[in-house]
């Protein structure tokens, strides 16, 4: 292995063997061949750590936790261990097309501040489809925050950003560490808090790069999290995104999450956070309004009828990803002038709120469907 790499790939994981060798292998298989791959092991996990010995590749290496930290401390400490100026994330159930690191290398190219973080669209399969998100790029001029949290309908949103798209200067990653203990919207806390340095911006590439693998029936443990620790998270990042943003958090993903309640006083609570704190709009009053009356499963089957889900997309090839949807801009990037204090700050979406993807041992993405 060469002293310095040019990217070092961090991967989460614990007790999930099979899962975390898949995600392996596609960035051993990467195109870029200059790597290292950390795993981070989230504790004692004897079945891992064997899997992870008969791939048996010099630039895998494995690094295990004395005891379980969680997703965001694991991704630090493989960050802490990385030797490359990049570092690229990658969760243990998602895969690289072989491209994707070429790319965003290609697309860091054209960064016009000294610490881009670099993002792609992904394929999103699940049981019943398979399609490319986020369904738009940003528009020039456009708060990433609010790209990224808004909605255009009342059952998705059109932005959106996934750990395993990230890749990011091993440097920023290391003075923006992911917050220790925040189980859901992580990249949406990390990429606000990342973006609002004058030197960082966000660009997207275009092409779907990542294979985001969504087992319905796998255990979500970000779901158990309680809707109170978001609102708190949220009015803690409040300097950081504009008014539409909070409003569109507050009354989307915050509410999905505490509708289950069924309590009104919880519904006016959030209510009156959102117009006391936020700005919102048209759409977010009748959002708000069908997520607390409509029951989850029904909302699903109507998001994914209007999203037209259930019309397959044909699988992606070796170095021929999935078109983005007709429509659909060549790439976008996001300007760093609108990264600072209350004018608009990068994050990322749930379109209908019940995030968080992590397998019954807390590591994994964090899930947005």
């Amino acid at each position: 292995m060469p002293s310095t790499p040019k990217v070092s790939v961090v991967i989460p994981t614990f007790a999930r063997p099979e899962l975390v060798s898949r995600a392996v292998r596609s960035a051993l298989a990467q195109t870029v061949t200059d790597i290292e791959v950390i795993v981070v092991v989230d504790g004692p996990d004897e079945e891992t750590g064997k899997a992870l010995a008969e791939i048996g590749d010099p630039r895998l290496r494995t690094v295990e936790l004395p005891g379980k930290g969680g997703a965001p401390n694991a991704r630090n400490t493989g960050v802490r261990e990385a030797r490359a100026p990049w570092t690229a994330l990658l969760d243990d159930d998602d895969e690289w097309l072989p491209t994707k690191l070429a790319v965003q290398l290609e697309l860091a190219r054209s960064a016009t501040v000294g610490s881009p973080i670099l993002a792609s669209r992904l394929i999103n399969k699940t049981p019943r489809a398979q399609f490319v998100m986020p369904r738009r790029l940003p528009e020039p001029g456009e708060p990433i925050c609010e790209y990224l949290t808004l909605r255009r309908g009342l059952f998705h949103g059109d932005g959106f950003i996934q750990t395993s798209t990230i890749m990011a200067p091993t440097e920023l990653l290391r003075r923006v560490p992911f917050t220790v203990g925040l189980r859901r919207q992580q990249e949406l806390d990390w990429t606000v808090r990342a973006i609002s340095h004058p030197d960082v911006e966000l660009l997207i590439a275009a092409e779907p790069l990542v294979l985001w693998h969504q087992d319905e029936d796998r255990p979500r443990i970000s779901l158990s999290s309680p809707w109170e620790a978001q609102l708190e998270w949220l009015r803690g990042i409040r300097p950081l995104i504009t008014p539409r943003a909070y409003a569109a958090i507050t009354m989307s993903i915050i509410s999905s999450m505490a509708a289950p309640t069924r309590s009104f006083r919880v519904f006016r609570l959030l209510l009156a956070d959102a117009r006391r704190h936020g700005r919102p709009g048209l759409v977010d009053y009748l959002t708000f309004v069908q997520i607390w009356l409509l029951p989850p499963q029904l909302r699903h089957r109507v998001r994914d009828r209007i999203l037209g889900r259930g019309r397959r997309v044909g699988p992606a090839s070796p170095g021929q990803p999935l078109s983005p949807e007709p429509g659909a801009e060549t790439g976008r990037r996001a300007p760093a002038g609108t990264a600072t204090g209350a004018t608009g700050i990068a994050g990322s979406l749930t379109s209908t709120g019940t995030a968080g993807s992590a397998g019954a041992a807390g590591i994994g993405a964090d899930v947005r469907r």
